[in-house]
């Protein structure tokens, strides 16, 4: 057996009996699609598009038992969701935090596409950084710092494992977005603080600033100055939201918050907690080559 193939024959074996296929009930018939054991004690890690509005349903094991499964907390912002099991489970994969992932990483996805239990598909990271819109009651949201790969994903590999090659878990599966295209939720960080949140509260609270914002380089002055190639460039500010009455504008690049560089939509995205709401941020922008400093109070996301 080559390389490759005991790399992916590998991690399928460590992961299959770890990712279970999951049914639930939803507004045009029964949802399917995975999820991932993340503790012993019978928690499962799910997209929030998966379980919908459904208060519970059932998942199925690569052993052939099953489990009726109560969802604990969902978070469509992320698109995670919290599933417990009424049963203890096996040994959680190992979680990995994607700091440190570089385009070209092989990773391998499970999940149960297509209502084909246990499938495995295999592939590269072919993007990082990307953001994935998604729909809320308050209109349309990014997901920021997605996972791009170009492993196989289909209908019901939502809330599946995408995995590096040691068999740890950096994403959880979330969309296609075309020919050759998957999406995955990463692990860091954020994702680690809104899982805590799920389990401890069941829902999590998040400040509300009214920005939407994608990557863009620095210009090369301001990239020595701050120490960062990147910041954020305002793409829409939402009418009547804090960042509104801020006076941030469109097409402003946001460099700096609360003195800090910042870097990518991950460092914003950790400032953007329920101990934020209310309180003064102090936002830096670039604007017209100048520096414009201004005060915004988020307010609580609505749910």
């Amino acid at each position: 057996m080559d390389a490759y193939s005991q790399v992916v024959v590998a991690v399928a074996e460590q992961l299959l009996p770890r990712v279970a296929a999951v049914h639930l009930p939803g507004e045009r018939g029964e949802a399917e699609g995975s999820a991932v054991v993340l503790t012993g004690e019978g928690h499962l890690l799910t997209n929030a598009h998966v379980v919908g509005h459904a208060p519970a349903g059932e998942a199925f094991f690569a052993d052939g038992s099953s489990s009726h499964v109560e969802v604990v907390g969902r978070d469509p912002l992320a698109d995670l969701a919290l599933l417990r099991a009424e049963r203890e489970l096996m040994e959680p994969p190992v979680f990995r935090d994607v700091e440190d992932l570089r385009i070209g990483s092989l990773v391998v996805a499970v999940g149960n596409p297509l209502g084909l239990a246990g499938s495995v598909t295999a592939g590269v990271v072919s993007g990082l950084g990307r953001s994935l819109p998604v729909r809320t009651p308050n209109g349309m949201r990014l997901i920021e710092d997605v996972i791009q790969t170009d492993a196989s994903l289909n209908p019901g590999s939502s809330g599946g494992a995408l995995a590096d090659s040691a068999g740890r878990v950096i994403g959880i599966n979330t969309a296609v977005a075309g020919l050759g295209v998957g999406l995955a939720v990463p692990v860091n960080a954020t994702t680690r603080r809104i899982i805590a949140a799920l389990m401890h509260d069941g829902r999590v609270r998040r400040a509300y600033l009214g920005l939407v914002t994608s990557p863009a380089v620095l210009p090369p002055r301001w990239a020595e100055r701050t120490g960062h190639r990147t910041a954020l460039r305002v793409v829409e500010v939402v009418p009547g939201s804090p960042s509104a009455a801020s006076g941030i504008l469109s097409h402003d690049l946001v460099i700096a918050v609360q003195g800090r560089p910042l870097g990518d939509a991950q460092s914003l995205q950790r400032l953007l907690f329920e101990d934020a709401i209310g309180r003064r941020l102090e936002i830096t922008v670039l604007r017209n080559g100048a520096l414009v400093d201004t005060v915004v109070v988020p307010a609580e996301l609505a749910g």
